[in-house]
């Protein structure tokens, strides 16, 4: 993976991982820990020049939960660009994580190939 990680870069990644949305956090302690099919996963991770809401680097998997405010022909970029350094994206509706987050955890494992 290229090294675009700046100091501006890392530390925008420790401020949003300060002040997760209500569906991240519930996302994350579902996820962390290699809770999630064993594997390790970082959450608000710089992936190239983009920073995700979640990473999975062993399967090249980055998972980004999309709310009203996300402009979505502006995230059409960022998939391309990380189709570029090798990573699928994943978007997940935040109101689907809190309403059933076993159905998203079982299409995330779907998706992942598990």
């Amino acid at each position: 993976m290229p090294a675009y990680r700046s100091d501006t870069q890392r530390l925008h990644a420790r401020i949003l991982r300060a002040s997760m949305t209500p569906a991240e956090a519930v996302l994350w302690q579902a996820l962390r820990g290699h809770r999630f099919l064993c594997l390790p996963v970082r959450r608000q991770a710089p992936v190239g020049p983009w920073i995700v809401d979640f990473a999975i680097p062993s399967r090249r998997i980055a998972i980004d939960l999309l709310d009203k405010t996300h402009d979505h022909a502006a995230d059409r970029a960022p998939a391309a660009g990380l189709a570029r350094l090798e990573y699928r994206l994943i978007h997940l509706a935040p109101g689907d994580v809190l309403a059933d987050l076993s159905a998203v955890l079982r299409r995330l494992a779907e998706e992942i190939g598990e």
